[in-house]
């Protein structure tokens, strides 16, 4: 088995397992290991026989090889520098290779790149040109083009996409970069506004005043000048606007669609500017230009939205137009109200009056209401009279200042034409009178008439040109004449009067008023004239100047009655007087030939004047008679003072009872004297019973006196008697009188106490 299994393993060159596994499974194992030494020294020896066999062949082949050795070395020197050369041959070569195939891969790229930039060419294309319009402002067309990227089919690149992603924004930045241009717009178009208003008002101006002269002038100037300017290549005012930023934009919201968006926007900015114009900048009222300027402004802003309303394309609708206007045109008005209202000269109001004219004149052209204007001007006038009047009210009172308040009396026939030619009087009676002749009236009335017809003149300036008929031009001029004369010149009397005048001033000064009044019918016709209209008499006749000489006669009465309280001031009654003189005082006589004389001197009054100065005088000289008898500084008083005092009063009654005057009643100036009459009858005719049995009763003899004024007289005849009979024994009569004068004392005291 041993044998065997050696057998078995020589036979198997690569699977020994098996061989093993029985050897170590056995019981052989010392004879399995003995047999294989055997076996090795067998083969040892067989290879030792076999060595042996080859030895010398052996031997050879060692220096055989040897000798290969050599020239092994000079062929591995050889193949060394060959491998190098070829080495450094295939480096180059690969590195060649190399760079061929990067070269290779490049050009293939470019090829691919090429190829696909030439599918993008389009998008790249269209977005160079839109960046090209966006920097050029050409925002319309920029728009087409973005559309037009839009529908480009881009390759699914990152830039594509970013593009793609762009295309919003591009879109917003054209919206915002359009409407930036439409805020420049609309803030040229606001600066542009008062040039386009300018033009416009002067194109009314020359439309209003056209002629066939003026037609063939401008005409000439126009080719003499040419076309320099600006404004003088624009024939219409809204062609000083380029609209052409409006416009875009406008179409530029219309493709983006939000047209209704720009609409309201651009609405929403003019109505703001349109309330901006309207508010005054500066003080208004300090210069006429200013005034020009912003007129021109709101005139300009409403021709440029009215040039919109034809050309826009529904951005701005009639409505919208009107109603703005109507916001403005209430604003302006108020501005322009106000500033009138503060204005006191007439040349800056003419001036504003004929740019207000101009101005609406321009609007019914264009087609825009007017109101409130016209209803303006009408305030205006009537504030133009006022300060007319103000102004006149200087002069009147200068004239009224300086004048000498005489009648005019010429020398020569040139100084009596120069006052017929500034004042219409009927001369015919001075006519045949040699000179110097005398007018009836002072140098105040011509003077007055001048300055009423300047006023007229000045008035009428302000009418011209506002489209009124001559009719009411004349109607209106009548009305502010009346007004001058019945309230400023009458005002200006009225302030003269309140400073005492003598009463020749006075009179001087109502016969003044009456010619003035009587010369308003040439005054009217005056203005008929001059308007071209009928002669139409408005005023009443005496009713102008009546308040002025309402004042006048006032200080007349006042005058009289002073000059009366002076002569009563100087009378130097003896109250204890025995006997009376026999006739009337001479104070009182010389009193009654002074108004006398003045009374007659006013002739020239109305009669209704001379009536009341009369009564004036007529009762102040009672009033005083009786107070200088009442007064509680005369004590005593005698029975001779007493009858002269009646003898006054006869005197007195008897200049009453003469009516001094005519338009009395009969016997009204002794009533001022009844009471008196009644006191002095009582006393004198001591008829004690008859007053105190038709006391209390009406109709009575003695009605009119009082107890007090009974007990009061009585009291001081008492105190004159007492005094004079002190040292004399009074005889039976006397006593029995003055029992009786006792008793009716307290009988009129008890009166006076029931009364009381």
């Amino acid at each position: 088995m041993t044998n065997a299994t050696i057998q078995e393993i020589e036979g198997i060159d690569d699977y020994w397992g098996p061989a093993f596994r029985s050897v170590y499974e056995g019981e052989g194992h010392e004879a399995f290991v003995q047999q294989l030494d055997e076996r090795i020294k067998q083969h040892d020896k067989e290879i030792e026989k076999l060595c042996n066999f080859y030895y010398q062949g052996f031997i050879d082949a060692i220096h055989e090889l040897l000798q290969v050795r050599t020239h092994a070395e000079k062929l591995h020197t050889e193949i060394s520098n060959v491998d190098a050369n070829v080495k450094e041959t295939s480096d180059s070569l690969c590195t060649r290779a190399e760079e061929l195939i990067r070269a290779r891969r490049v050009e293939l790229n470019i090829a691919a790149t090429i190829e696909k930039m030439e599918l993008c060419l389009p998008l790249l294309t269209t977005y160079s040109k839109l960046k090209a319009q966006v920097e050029a402002k050409r925002y319309y067309p920029a728009l087409k083009t973005l559309e037009q990227l839009e529908q480009v089919q881009a390759a699914r690149y990152a830039w594509c996409a970013r593009i793609a992603a762009h295309v919003p924004q591009l879109r917003r930045a054209v919206r915002d970069a359009a409407m930036a241009d439409l805020r420049d717009f609309l803030e040229t178009v606001r600066g542009m506004s008062p040039q386009v208003g300018a033009m416009a008002l002067k194109q009314t101006q020359e439309m209003l005043g056209r002629s066939l002269e003026n037609i063939i002038k401008s005409r000439k100037e126009t080719a003499a000048s040419g076309s320099g300017s600006s404004e003088s290549a624009a024939q219409c005012p809204h062609e000083l606007v380029d609209f052409s930023p409006l416009y875009r934009c406008m179409h530029i919201h219309t493709v983006l669609g939000a047209s209704a968006e720009f609409v309201q926007y651009y609405r929403a900015q003019r109505k703001q500017q349109a309330s901006l114009v309207v508010i005054p900048q500066g003080n208004l009222h300090d210069s006429t230009q200013g005034m020009k300027n912003y007129l021109n402004a709101v005139l300009g802003f409403f021709i440029l939205e009215e040039h919109l309303l034809k050309t826009g394309g529904g951005l701005v609708s009639k409505e919208w137009v009107v109603e703005t206007w109507g916001a403005a045109a209430r604003a302006a008005g108020a501005a322009l109200r106000a500033l009138t209202a503060l204005s006191t000269d007439p040349t800056r109001m003419l001036a504003l009056k004929h740019q207000l004219v101009l101005f609406i004149h321009a609007l019914k052209c264009y087609g825009l209401p007017t109101d409130p204007l016209p209803q303006l001007l009408q305030e205006m006038a009537e504030h133009y009279t006022e300060v007319l009047m103000q102004r006149w009210v200087v002069v009147f009172r200068d004239i009224l200042d300086n004048a000498s308040f005489l009648p005019i009396e010429v020398e020569t026939q040139e100084q009596y034409d120069g006052v017929m030619d500034t004042f219409p009087y009927d001369g015919d009676e001075l006519e045949t009178q040699p000179f110097p002749r005398r007018f009836p009236f002072s140098s105040t009335v011509p003077a007055v008439y001048v300055q009423v017809k300047e006023f007229i003149y000045a008035w009428l300036k302000y009418s011209s040109g506002l489209g009124l008929g001559g009719a009411r031009r004349a109607a209106a001029a009548r009305h502010s004449a009346s007004l001058l004369l019945s309230r400023s010149f009458a005002g200006c009397l009225s302030a003269l009067f309140r400073r005492p005048l003598p009463l020749m001033q006075l009179l001087q000064i109502i016969v003044d008023t009456q010619y003035l009044e009587s010369a308003t019918p040439y005054l009217y016709e005056f203005i008929s004239n001059i308007t071209g209209s009928e002669l139409v008499t408005t005023q009443a006749a005496g009713s102008m100047f009546q308040a002025a000489r309402d004042d006048a006669e006032r200080q007349i009465c006042e005058n009289l009655q002073n000059k009366v309280d002076e002569f009563l001031d100087l009378e130097n009654y003896d109250w204890l007087l025995v006997e009376p003189r026999g006739q009337a005082s001479s104070f009182v006589t010389d009193m009654l030939s002074y108004l006398t004389g003045v009374l007659s001197s006013l002739e020239l009054l109305p009669e209704r004047a001379r009536v009341a100065a009369v009564r004036a005088a007529t009762a102040r000289i009672a009033v005083r008679l009786r107070a200088l008898l009442l007064a509680p500084g005369v004590r005593q008083v005698s029975a001779g003072a007493l009858h002269q005092l009646d003898l006054d009063v006869i005197q007195c009654e008897q200049f009453a009872a003469s009516e001094p005057v005519p338009g009395l009643r009969e016997g009204e100036l002794l009533e001022y004297f009844a009471s008196l009459r009644q006191l002095l009858d009582l006393i004198t005719g001591w008829d004690w019973s008859s007053y105190l049995h038709d006391i209390g009763m009406e109709g009575g003899k003695y009605a009119l006196v009082t107890p007090r004024d009974a007990a009061t007289l009585l009291e001081k005849l008492k105190e004159a008697e007492q005094k004079s009979s002190v040292f004399s024994v009074l005889k039976k009569n006397e006593r029995d009188r003055r029992k009786l004068l006792d008793t009716v004392l307290k009988q009129l005291k008890q009166l006076q106490n029931q009364d009381g």
